[in-house]
């Protein structure tokens, strides 16, 4: 487990429900808790100020929420693209170019990803059921902690060290995935539809974006766990010790 002192920021959510609050689920918090680090909510800031409190601490994550907007990867918003928040974009934008910059550990969950492969140049499917065929129930009915479908961890990446390769069973709250690679990413795991659920930087010590949501799993899944423990452990600074 990773030493106490260790800090990491999150993103702060924001949505259109509740458009004059900051928020984040307690699932996160729990997570990084129960890893052994102290969390602190990254809220919208200057680009600077973000920057700034980047400097202070030993990892971020990016956390899940609204679908990016299609602007930001140079396409118009389908009719199937839902609710967008230009602030969580400005912030979660900043907040990975600035941690890759560092090469601070980032671990980016579910809408996380995404904004990870949009911050290093890719783009995204807007709408799964629209653009992949045969595609899987991406946004299951089923509960949060329940894994719905699996995906392939592929051998030799930061993920498999964490979760073993082969077959991992992950639930899905999502309807949006990435398209177009980010400049220096690799796939690390993939649905059987095809659909990337994982990926992380050839550059960076570690940048690991997962599309599900493992938060909601610790409870249920050593691999969820895992994820978090790993994390923590690059962030501590003792990842391969």
């Amino acid at each position: 487990m990773a030493p106490r002192q260790v800090l990491i920021a999150l993103t702060a959510q924001h949505n259109g429900e509740h458009e004059n609050e900051y928020f984040l689920r307690r699932a996160y918090i729990d997570a990084i808790v129960g890893a052994g680090g102290i969390p602190l909510i990254l809220p919208p800031l200057a680009a600077g100020k973000i920057e700034t409190v980047l400097d202070r601490v030993q990892g971020l994550v990016l956390t899940g929420g609204v679908d990016v907007d299609p602007r930001r990867y140079g396409e118009q918003p389908s009719e199937k693209c839902g609710e967008i928040s230009p602030l969580r974009d400005e912030l979660d934008l900043a907040a990975a170019a600035a941690a890759l910059k560092r090469d601070l550990p980032l671990l980016a969950i579910c809408r996380g990803i995404q904004v990870l492969n949009v911050a290093l140049g890719g783009s995204l499917l807007q709408h799964i059921p629209e653009e992949v065929e045969g595609a899987l129930k991406h946004r299951q009915q089923a509960p949060g902690w329940y894994g719905t479908h699996e995906v392939q961890v592929e051998p030799d990446t930061l993920l498999a060290e964490a979760v073993g390769s082969g077959p991992l069973v992950v639930n899905s709250l999502h309807h949006q995935a990435v398209k177009r690679l980010g400049e220096g990413l690799l796939v690390s795991a993939v649905a059987p539809d095809g659909v990337v659920e994982a990926v992380e930087s050839r550059r960076h010590r570690f940048a690991v974006g997962v599309q599900w949501h493992p938060e909601l799993m610790v409870e249920h899944c050593p691999a969820a766990r895992a994820v978090f423990a790993h994390f923590l452990r690059a962030a501590a600074g003792t990842l391969g010790d």
